[in-house]
């Protein structure tokens, strides 16, 4: 641990780029259109429920799995 600490307290601290709020806050924003994406996808399954009961039905009902 003490090399650790030799190493951290002999780097030289450099400025970014960017004010370190502006991480946070890109962060934020490329989370949120990553949520907007997952939530846009809700429900996609019941969409067509009419052609999955007909599937359903035509191939053994909601019971079969396909052999799993």
């Amino acid at each position: 641990m003490l090399f650790l600490t030799a190493v951290l307290a002999e780097v030289e601290h450099t400025e970014l780029p960017i004010p370190t709020w502006t991480y946070g806050m890109i962060a934020l924003i490329v989370f949120a259109a990553l949520g907007f994406v997952v939530w846009s996808f809700r429900d996609v399954a019941n969409r067509h429920s009419a052609k999955a009961n007909a599937y359903a039905a035509a191939h053994g009902g909601a019971a079969s799995h396909g052999g799993h």
